[in-house]
């Protein structure tokens, strides 16, 4: 006998199933560590790699979007690869098998302290005094840490791929990798360094 009744829905996926799901299917999510406690509600971390401009439209929301997201817009910030999305995205995909090779870690755990430890916490602003400019050293918001830190990878990346033999995910792996173990050589780090420092002798 036929039952005309509905069927019942599907269940939502809960939190759990949400945080077991992998990013690229391959690398877990759920025990992302962090260090810098100012900077972990402003480091997002999803196995969703392309929400298709699901934040465009909510100003102050770009930290909602997942780090990884972020980085792959991020390079796409360039003349040769605006608008590039597929290319950045397989970019990103490769350098975190390179860093998983070179490490043995998770390269999503790389990359959250790659972004904390090239974060500067002091920058400097020009403040006018009767015409004349002065610097002055602030400190660095939180978002805007990781802001810079992503802007500084993605230009490290570049400058370490543009009109060379280097393939651009190597060059992203080396980014990544450099900041994550604070080599002083690494671009990103380099320019921490410099931005700090600058900032220490506008005090």
């Amino acid at each position: 006998m036929s039952s005309d009744a509905p069927e019942p829905d599907a269940p939502a996926s809960t939190d759990d199933e949400r945080v077991s799901a992998k990013l690229f299917g391959q690398w877990e999510i759920g025990e992302i560590e962090y260090t810098d406690p100012s900077m972990r509600r402003y480091i997002t971390v999803t196995p969703i790699a392309h929400t298709m401009g699901r934040h465009s439209e909510k100003q102050f929301k770009k930290s909602e979007i997942s780090i990884v997201e972020r980085l792959i817009n991020r390079l796409m910030q360039t003349e040769e690869n605006t608008g590039k999305k597929q290319q950045a995205t397989r970019i990103v995909r490769d350098a975190f098998e390179i860093v998983a090779e070179r490490t043995d870690e998770n390269p999503v755990q790389v990359l959250v302290r790659a972004v904390e430890n090239s974060g500067p916490r002091e920058e400097t602003v020009r403040l006018k005094y009767g015409g004349i400019s002065v610097p002055k050293a602030v400190d660095v918001a939180p978002q805007r840490r990781v802001d810079q830190s992503l802007k500084f990878i993605a230009q490290g990346t570049q400058s370490g791929s543009f009109k060379t033999t280097t393939p651009a995910e190597e060059a992203l792996a080396q980014q990544i990798t450099g900041a994550a173990n604070y080599d002083l050589q690494a671009y990103p780090i380099s320019q921490k360094e410099e931005q700090e420092r600058v900032a220490a002798a506008a005090r």
